[in-house]
């Protein structure tokens, strides 16, 4: 991709970055359990492609807002990502190991402190944007997509099924299904979330509604994909894990060529969806198509 493009995504993780890390250390002021806080930070802090804050941050930005009304919002939909990666690897769901490259939170603290950790990060998300100076309406219309996002409408009703499905063969359907509330519903909230910072029109919610729900279709069938291709260093986790745990996949449903096939579609629906904003929309537009051809 060009330069442009990677300098505007770096800078966006940089200034997402820089506002997570000021609000951990305004937390470290309040009287919290130091060892809890610090696995907040590890795995809060701790890299990631901060694919859902750079949605928030752009789509407000597209819809006419400025970046001081995006951020809160780019912080609590990172924390509840953060918290929900913390959880997912804990022994009694996927039992991971490696996250980001380095021990995953329950390995360097300790289960307790991992589950109380993710608790905590999924509260601080809610705290972030009601202690920030928002307008009221919007801080209750985000919160409100966030709530619903993180759920048992979303991203909590799709592990879910994705737990209850393990050793099992399913549908297409269910895994579509799955995917759109585990993983899809996260990037469809961030999205919205970011034309709602900039109180944008009802035109803006349905172009963010089509492209976040058919990226992150993409974005899961490409994680399936990589399961099977990618290595452990590329991934920075174990590979081979939805094998081990015989869950379906769009690998095991259709193979790796037609999963690559669904992923293009996906991503093409997705960047078609942005054509009304031309230019403005570049930036997201080429934002799909890296995340499609993606290797970690």
């Amino acid at each position: 991709m060009n330069g442009l493009f990677d300098a505007k995504l770096k800078a966006d993780c940089t200034l997402i970055e820089e506002y997570l890390e000021n609000l951990s250390r305004t937390a470290k002021a309040a009287p919290l359990a130091k060892t809890v806080s610090d696995a907040m930070d590890y795995s809060l802090l701790g890299g990631g492609k901060r694919i859902r804050a750079v949605l928030v941050l752009e789509f407000c930005r597209l819809c006419g807002g400025e970046d001081a009304q995006a951020l809160p919002f780019c912080a609590a939909i990172e924390m509840i990502h953060a918290y929900s990666l913390i959880h997912d690897d804990l022994p009694c769901m996927d039992d991971d190991d490696m996250r980001r490259g380095k021990p995953s939170c329950h390995k360097q603290f300790g289960e307790w402190q991992a589950l109380l950790a993710g608790d905590a990060l999924l509260n601080r998300a809610f705290e972030t944007v009601l202690q920030q100076d928002i307008p009221t309406e919007r801080a209750v219309r985000a919160l409100r997509c966030l709530s619903d996002a993180s759920g048992m409408n979303g991203m909590i009703g799709g592990q879910v099924i994705d737990l209850e499905s393990e050793g099992q063969s399913i549908e297409y359907d269910r895994l579509r299904t799955l995917h759109r509330l585990k993983t899809g519903a996260l990037i469809r909230a961030a999205a919205l979330m970011g034309v709602i910072a900039a109180d944008g029109r009802e035109e803006d919610i349905a172009a963010a509604t089509e492209y976040s729900e058919n990226l992150g279709l993409a974005f899961q069938i490409v994680d399936d994909i990589l399961d099977v291709t990618a290595t452990e260093e590329e991934l920075g986790k174990p590979i081979g894990s939805d094998e081990k745990s015989g869950k379906t996949t769009y690998i095991t449903l259709f193979g790796i060529e037609k999963a690559k096939e669904l992923a293009q579609e996906s991503t093409e629906t997705a960047m078609n969806a942005l054509k009304q904003y031309g230019s403005k929309a570049e930036f997201l537009v080429s934002l799909a198509q890296v995340l499609s051809q993606r290797r970690k």
